[in-house]
Parts: structure tokens; sequence; C-alpha cells
């Protein structure tokens, strides 16, 4: 077999000895359609792993102690999800056998860097990590032990003191210090911090180099406010889930934050491909219940029962507390997101006791079947860069290991998601979450095979995504 001119380029990197093809590896790859985002390489060929980490890409045959023959395949890098509330055993098996490798909760984040990361340091299916939360260290500061991950009282609804002020600072500061990747908002479940709070926790994130990721509240006004804000401190800004906070308003979002990045702004933003969004019903976002038409209650749907709601039973909900699905958007509006050049997926998702949301374990593969395959909606890729080198980039010069993921070159770690795309789809629903995505049917985790022939093995190679401390 002739070798390309551009595969010579991806393994030049390697040595002599290395690129032999008398050399054995840990696993080879082989014959499947090599995807690397970043320089555009597409093409078939055999990839070597060894010590975890992508040996050579080549178009010579190679020995390997395990050798996978991904015929017909797309070999990509691993799936990287931004925002990942689901940070267990449950969530992980389902999201790793969805394409994704490396998975980030940095909207809600934590409020204690250093113990979330001992919690999970004996090994986890995926790369991990998190951010320092400002909802969390405000429930802290505040005396608000919440509901769920969101504040229950003065938590999301009173005016923090000076003296609070300081001190929700200081420990935000602390976790950076003990190297979150970033600061996390969700100012629409926290009224009562007003945008003077929050564009002061944008300055101290600024001065780290970490982004804000934030659930921001108010429309297009509210965008507006929070753009200024990160402007004005030159802070690197992220807006999660902009299909869920702009609803119909997707293309005027959309086109403002591509307008502040016309400017020279930093600031990304991400979506996830479902119409329909899942949060706590005790929240703030529902705090106008009581003046909602009868019919609006029908479009929430409690995780719990699967049930639709009735003005009764929503107000019952809103009492004992859980998750709840909206279903609130167009099929068209979830389309305008996706397609986006601007916009990354991330999943938004989570599960727990088998209970939440399709998106936690179908998202990738719903994006890479049903809108590049199925409706041309995007190129595939598109859709891979979405998932892959975009979200990487984003943080790699917080947390420089991710310099090392979402490309697929000799020398990076071997996240290796492969996928069929003539067959890869979701097939999760909001009646039953925990079904796992088809035709995907290897997927590596630093050099480990944790999803093998569709089916989860006992490997746990998963590391922590933790950003340099000063």
């Amino acid at each position: 077999m002739r070798i390309r001119p551009s595969l010579v380029i991806l393994a030049i990197a390697c040595s002599a000895a290395a690129c032999s093809t008398a050399e054995s590896y840990d696993v080879v790859i082989a014959n499947g359609r090599v995807m690397d985002p970043e320089t555009g390489f597409f093409e078939t060929a055999n990839v070597g792993v060894r010590d975890g980490v992508v040996a050579i890409i080549s178009g010579e045959v190679l020995d390997g102690v395990r050798v996978i023959d991904a015929s017909g395949h797309v070999v990509a890098p691993g799936f990287v999800d931004l925002h990942e509330h689901g940070q267990n055993e449950e969530s992980y098996a389902l999201m790793v056998r969805d394409g994704v490798t490396t998975a980030l909760e940095l909207e809600v984040g934590t409020s204690d860097i250093d113990r979330w990361y001992a919690e999970r340091d004996g090994g986890q299916i995926v790369n991990h990590g998190v951010s320092i939360g400002h909802v969390q260290v405000r429930m802290d500061v505040m005396d608000d032990p919440g509901t769920g991950l969101v504040p229950a009282g003065i938590g999301g609804y009173g005016s923090a003191t000076p003296e609070q002020l300081d001190e929700i600072e200081r420990l935000v500061r602390l976790g950076l210090d003990q190297g979150a990747l970033a600061v996390g908002f969700g100012s629409a479940y926290t009224p009562g911090a007003d945008m003077r709070e929050i564009q002061r926790l944008f300055a101290t994130g600024a001065e780290y180099g970490a982004p804000s990721h934030i659930h921001m509240r108010g429309g297009l006004a509210g965008l507006d406010s929070t753009l200024t804000a990160a402007r004005v401190e030159n802070a690197p800004l992220h807006i999660v889930h902009v299909n869920s906070s702009s609803g119909a308003a997707i293309e005027d979002f959309l086109s403002a934050i591509e307008s502040a990045q016309a400017t020279g702004q930093d600031v990304t933003t991400e979506t996830y491909p479902y119409g329909a969004g899942m949060t706590e019903i005790t929240s703030a976002l529902f705090d106008d219940w009581a003046s909602w038409d009868d019919d609006r209650f029908a479009m929430h749907q409690l995780v719990s029962t699967g049930e639709r709601l009735d003005r009764a039973s929503f107000q019952a909900a809103r009492e004992s507390g859980g998750l709840v699905i909206i279903h609130g958007r167009t099929e068209e509006m979830t389309r305008t997101a996706v397609a986006s050049p601007i916009t990354m997926i991330a999943s938004d998702g989570g599960m727990e006791n088998g209970r939440g949301h399709p998106r936690t374990s179908g998202s990738y593969a719903k994006v890479l079947g049903r809108y590049v395959r199925d409706e041309g909606l995007l190129t595939l890729e598109e859709a891979v860069a979405k998932m892959t080198i975009m979200p990487a980039r984003r943080l790699e010069a917080r947390a420089p290991m991710l310099a090392r993921k979402g490309r697929l070159q000799v020398g990076m770690d071997a996240d290796i998601t492969v996928f069929d795309p003539g067959t890869v789809l979701d097939r999760s629903t909001y009646m039953d979450a925990t079904i796992p995505s088809s035709g995907i049917p290897f997927v590596l985790v630093n050099g480990a095979i944790v999803v093998d022939d569709g089916q989860l093995t006992t490997a746990r190679p998963g590391r922590a995504v933790r950003a340099l401390t000063r």
C-alpha cells in the first residue's frame, strides 16, 4: 500500500524504530477511516497505540497485542463533553457508549475542588473534571442547603453582603488555586446575585485564565449584559446550552455571539441536540408558575414517573422536588443551533437511579446519525470537530493536558472513538434514557479499551483533567 504524503506528515513525529512495521503495539485499530479534525486528515489508515498514546498512524499493516478491524468505520478522537452533570459510574457508563471519553462538569461545578477530585481517585471510566461553582459556593457562604443542585432559599434569592461577597470570591480563588478548570455560573438559578457580583467573579476567573461557563438569565437582554460584563473584565466566556437559554430567539442569540467574536471577544457556546430541557422543578426558573395558562403545564414531564403534569400535579411536584423535562422548543430551533458553525456539542446530561434525560446517553450519536447521515445538516467533519477539537481548544490554555485530546495524531493521548457512520444513532427516549446508543462498537480511553464490541469493559483508565496551579 502506498502511503500518502499527508499520512507521512502525521507519522513523521515518531522515530524510525517506532515507525517500523516490525514493532508491536498494545492496540491496533486497522482499516478504518482515520479522522483528525485539527489537520483535516481523513483517510483509511492503521493506528497503533502504545502506553496510552497514539504511537503511529500508517498505511502499512501493523502488529498488535489486540487488533481491532475498523473496516467501514470512522476512527475519531474521543468526544469531549464540556457540560456533563452526571459525574458518577451510572452516567459514565452511558456516555462512553455514546463516544464520550472526557466528561466535564463546568456549569454547576462544586464548592470543594480537592474533595471532588479525591472522591474520584479510585479510577473512572472516562476522563473527568470540574469547575469551581458560583452557585455552590454561594449556597455554602449563605448557609443554603439547596434542593438537588440548586438553591432552596437565600443562596438563590438573597443579596450577598459585602462580607459574603468577599468570602465568595475567596472560595472561588481557592478553587482556582486547587486546579478548577473554570468558574461555573447559574445566574438563572440565583436571581439574588446581581450582575455586579457576576462581573466581579468574571474578573477573578480572568486573572487565572479560567473561562466562565454560565447558564445565563434574562433572554437577549441578559445575553447582552453577560457579554458586556465579560468584555469589561477581559474574561473568557462560554454560554452553556445556547439552545435552551435562547428558545425561539436562537438566531438572534447566535448572531449576537458571532458579532462579539468578530470584535475579538473570547466567547464560545454549545448546544445539545434535543428540543426538551431538564432541570430541578424547585428552581427559580419556575417562580412564575402560578400565572401560567393551564395548557403550559402539559409541556412538563416528571422524570421520576414520566407523567405529563397539570396545574395540580405541578404544584405537588414543586413542593416535593425532583427533576422535570420541559418540552418547550421546536425541531427547527434545535436544527438551527446544531448547524451553527460556532456551537460545540455538549450533552448537559446526568443520570441517577436509572432516570434522566436521553441527552445523557444519545447526544453525540444523534448528531452523527440524524443530523449528519439522515438529514445532511452538517458534514461528518464539521460534526466531529464540534465534539472534539472545539471543546478541547476552549480549555487547553487553562488545562494543557487538553492539548493532547480532541485530536488523532502521533503523540496524542489515545482517546479514540470508533463508530459506524451508516448505523450510529441514539436510541434513548424521554421515558427510558438508559438505552445506549448504537453504532459505536469501540472506545479507548488513554489507550485502554473501555467499550469492546459495544460492551462496557472493567477498565477504569480515566484521568483527572485538572488545571495547572499558579
